[in-house]
């Protein structure tokens, strides 16, 4: 299987070449040639089956050809040994937890499978990697902490310095060895333009640099399994049609729920709930998509995405065209993308409003990327009345631990903190604080790594 880039204009690449490269040559982002079909069958076996099982079940179908069964099933048990909670809310209404693993983080889905497949490739090519990624909360430390540690792979995290939650820095900030943290004064999309521009600049190739965000295609495809394992788990019978929905920011985890429909998951629809970055709802809403810079900072901090790099990717999956700057070159099939998706912008004020609600109605505690998705599955419903009987699962993709300041503010409760989260206070941390200037920390990439 080769992977070509939304641009069109770079060669096509084998998974390790994609993976271990990160953006494409012309700054486009790789997707698969052809995405691979799971069977009614091989989903109905899905029931019975463990969330690594079903797993390597769906990785397999990517990978097959580039690494033996044999090791792929050995890097995914390793990957994945937490639980993955479907709660009941009301009815057919449930919430996947996916805060569950070492950083309580829904990015750890991705960041440990993707730091495995590359630590075996580096393995087998004897070399090192320079990591570059941004973050606007919990990609940084669930990367940090996948590559914690690893001989031949070294990590340089950028993030906003205004806009995480002091746990979600320092789970990041508190690791040294091979990682490296640097605030940038700016806003999330500052510190990806960054990496972005670090990636493309020949003077930098010889440093050997890959990414681990979301633009990296082995960060997107482990993020289709817990749809293929909720969906197993949940529906009455296999075709049955699911409603997901989905808090986004930089739309990697709706990109992962589009390959699984596309491989054969029995969607009905797909619900876009962003925060008041709503470019893309206005794009559905209108056919216009425009850039919001800079971002807009909403307490969802992870989603302040003012231009999500995924968008590329779904576009290209609907025979459109979008380059990096978000300029579409061939308009994407907009029909087919209202079918598919309903997409919906939550205040803040909502946000918080629905925290309190459903906690207090249904003693569910979420956090506030959380509580966007399910404010986003409440407004389909209500626009869509009739659908109130069928499977709908909403996306839970951070601790609510991991912003205690607010939901003490809301519920006037302490969230109870995972393993994870325990004794960060105590941890020093450090971080390397730099302006948002490109030739400052090109000076710092080759100082440090040149």
């Amino acid at each position: 299987m080769l992977y070509y880039s939304t641009n069109h204009k770079a060669r096509k690449v084998t998974f390790r070449q994609a993976l271990l490269q990160g953006l494409a040559e012309d700054k486009g982002l790789y997707m698969p040639e052809i995405i691979p079909t799971i069977t009614q069958e091989e989903i109905e076996a899905m029931k019975d089956m463990s969330y690594p099982e079903i797993a390597f079940t769906v990785a397999k179908k990517f990978l097959s050809d580039e690494i033996p069964a044999c090791d792929l099933k050995h890097l995914i048990d390793d990957a994945y040994d937490y639980s993955i909670p479907l709660e009941k809310v009301r009815d057919r209404q449930y919430i996947m937890r996916l805060d569950q693993g070492p950083t309580a983080s829904f990015k750890d889905f991705a960041a440990r499978l993707m730091g495995r497949l590359m630590n075996y490739y580096l393995t087998l090519e004897n070399r090192d990697l320079l990591i570059l990624t941004a973050t606007s909360g919990d990609t940084g430390s669930a990367i940090a902490n996948a590559f914690y540690g690893l001989d031949n792979i070294k990590v340089v995290v950028l993030f906003p310095e205004k806009e995480v939650t002091a746990r979600q820095r320092k789970q990041m900030t508190t690791l040294g060895k091979n990682i490296q943290v640097i605030s940038i004064d700016g806003k999330f999309d500052d510190c990806q333009a960054l990496v972005k521009k670090a990636f493309s600049d020949p003077d930098l190739a010889r440093l050997g640099m890959s990414s681990a965000n979301s633009i990296n295609i082995g960060r997107l495809i482990p993020q289709t399994m817990y749809y293929f394992y909720a969906y197993a788990k949940l529906a009455k019978e296999v075709g049955e049609k699911v409603v997901f929905s989905v808090p986004s920011g930089n739309f990697g985890d709706l990109m992962g729920g589009l390959l699984a429909m596309n491989m054969g998951l029995s969607v009905h629809r797909f619900v876009v709930a962003t925060n008041e970055n709503d470019e893309f709802p206005q794009y559905v809403k209108t056919g216009h998509y425009k850039v919001i810079s800079p971002s807009r900072n909403c307490i969802s901090s992870a989603m302040n995405v003012g231009h999500p790099s995924n968008v590329a990717r779904l576009i290209t999956l609907y025979n459109g065209e979008m380059d990096e700057t978000g300029k579409i070159h061939q308009q994407a099939d907009l029909d087919k993308i209202r079918s598919d998706m309903y997409a919906v912008s939550i205040t803040d004020i909502e946000t918080e409003a629905t925290i309190n609600k459903t906690y207090k109605q249904h003693n569910t505690l979420l956090e506030p990327h959380g509580a966007v998705g399910w404010a986003g599955l409440n407004h389909y419903l209500e626009t869509y009345p009739k659908e109130q009987d069928r499977l709908c699962i909403s996306l839970e993709t951070a601790h609510p631990a991991k912003f205690p300041e607010k939901i003490r503010e809301i519920l006037n409760i302490d969230p109870k903190l995972p393993p994870s989260l325990q004794n960060l206070e105590e941890k020093e941390e450090i971080i390397i604080p730099m302006h948002n200037d490109y030739t400052i920390f090109y000076d710092f990439l080759l100082k440090h790594y040149g």
